[in-house]
């Protein structure tokens, strides 16, 4: 009996210096520095497998959904800086919008206007997506495709053996 505690007592001081260690090496701070997105995520994930081996109701795809969008935009901001967020903002409301639309299209008891309003969520992030790009280098690539597409329609298109 005394061997077993002076074994449990030697493995706690052991592990205990390993801790010690490796958070005076910064191990720690590194992975909480890179790594933390995964704690939004994997919550995200988790209630979607419970959802799916049947073991939570289909409402709880709206905070899965929402987590998981959410741990993947923390993640692309994490990993490439946070200035992104100007630019990514609208994925706030598509997080809630894939929530939304998880539960409608699983659940045909849901509540009439879940659909609906997930649609309207999701079609008014990707206009605000839109809209943040237009703030970007994405105008100069939409001016060239409409300066394309006119130069096809004056000249390309209509010169088909009709004329003006």
């Amino acid at each position: 009996m005394r061997m077993r505690n002076e074994k449990a007592i030697g493995i706690f001081i052991f592990v205990a210096g390993i801790i010690i260690l490796l958070g005076k090496l910064g191990v720690f701070g590194f992975i909480g520095r890179h790594f933390w997105p995964l704690l939004i995520l994997l919550p995200g994930i988790a209630i979607h497998a419970l959802y799916y081996a049947r073991l939570t109701p289909s409402w709880s795809l709206v905070p899965a959904g929402t987590l998981t969008v959410y741990g993947l935009l923390f993640g692309i901001t994490n990993t490439w800086g946070s200035g992104l967020m100007s630019n990514l903002w609208p994925a706030f409301l598509l997080g809630i919008a894939v929530g939304l639309l998880e539960y409608a299209l699983v659940d045909h008891r849901r509540p009439a206007m879940v659909l609906p309003v997930a649609l309207g969520v999701g079609i008014l992030s990707i206009i605000l997506f839109g809209f943040t790009l237009l703030h970007t280098g994405i105008i100069y690539v939409l001016a060239v495709i409409l300066i394309v597409g006119g130069m096809w329609l004056l000249f390309g298109r209509g010169r088909q053996g009709r004329g003006w």
